[in-house]
C-alpha cells in the first residue's frame, strides 16, 4: 500500500475557496485501477505566519498505482486548472509519500 500526500499552505482568509476548488474538481479518482481512497485534511493555522495547513491524502494498492495516474489523462484533467488558483496558496505545495510498512 502507498499514501501520497500534497501539502498545502494557503492563504489566512481563502480557506473556504480553497476548500470549493477541490469540492468542485471532477479528479475521477474512483476510476483510476489501484486507487482506494481520498481526504482533504485541514490543519492548524499559523496566523503570524499568514497562511493555513491543509493536505491531500490518497491511498493506493501500490507506489506503481500513484506513478501510473500521475501519467495519465486523469491525472492532467484533475490537475489542468492549477494554476488559476494560485493567489489561494502561500507557496508551492509539498509532495510527501510513504510505502505503508506491512504488519505493522
Amino acid at each position: 500500500m502507498y499514501i501520497a500526500m500534497n501539502r498545502f499552505k494557503v492563504v489566512i482568509g481563502l480557506e473556504g475557496e480553497f476548500e470549493e476548488v477541490w469540492r468542485g474538481r471532477d479528479s475521477r479518482l474512483s476510476d483510476v485501477p489501484g486507487f482506494l481512497e481520498f481526504r482533504l485534511l485541514r490543519g492548524k493555522s499559523s496566523v503570524e505566519e499568514g497562511y493555513a495547513l491543509f493536505s491531500s491524502h490518497t491511498t493506493w494498492h501500490s507506489e506503481d498505482d500513484f506513478i501510473n495516474w500521475t501519467k495519465s489523462e486523469h491525472f492532467r484533467t484533475a490537475h489542468r486548472n492549477a494554476a488559476d488558483n494560485k493567489r489561494l496558496y502561500w507557496g508551492p505545495p509539498q509532495f510527501e509519500g510513504f510505502a505503508v510498512v506491512p504488519g505493522i
